[in-house]
């Protein structure tokens, strides 16, 4: 999140951004409420509770090497029209897209 902090006010001229996870809230192992408290987001902050739009949007992952029950990390561009211009989803929970990848395919989307 912290590599949207320089360029969401480009984003905020032109489109919007938003954050996804696929947690609960005040979670055992880890309370995003608490982490957003320490370390607030650029953008507004969604938590999928019942995995809904993580399943819409395939990137759900019931079980894994590195997760259980969570989404595997995804960036997507979506256009006005709806439509998906940019996808990167990871291999892993460490594997995200590069804040470089996402800017060009958001300025190209544009």
């Amino acid at each position: 999140m912290a590599q949207f902090e320089p360029v969401k006010d480009e984003i905020a001229k032109h489109g919007s951004l938003l954050f996804i996870a696929a947690q609960k809230r005040g979670g055992m192992i880890a309370d995003p409420e608490k982490f957003l408290q320490e370390h607030p987001a650029p953008a507004p902050f969604l938590l999928d509770e019942d995995r809904a739009v993580t399943k819409a949007y395939g990137v759900y992952k019931a079980l894994g090497i590195d997760s259980v029950n969570i989404a595997r990390p995804a960036t997507f561009v979506v256009q006005q029209s709806g439509a998906i211009s940019f996808l990167y989803l990871g291999n892993n929970q460490l594997d995200r897209a590069s804040i470089d990848q996402v800017m060009f395919a958001f300025r190209q989307a544009k």
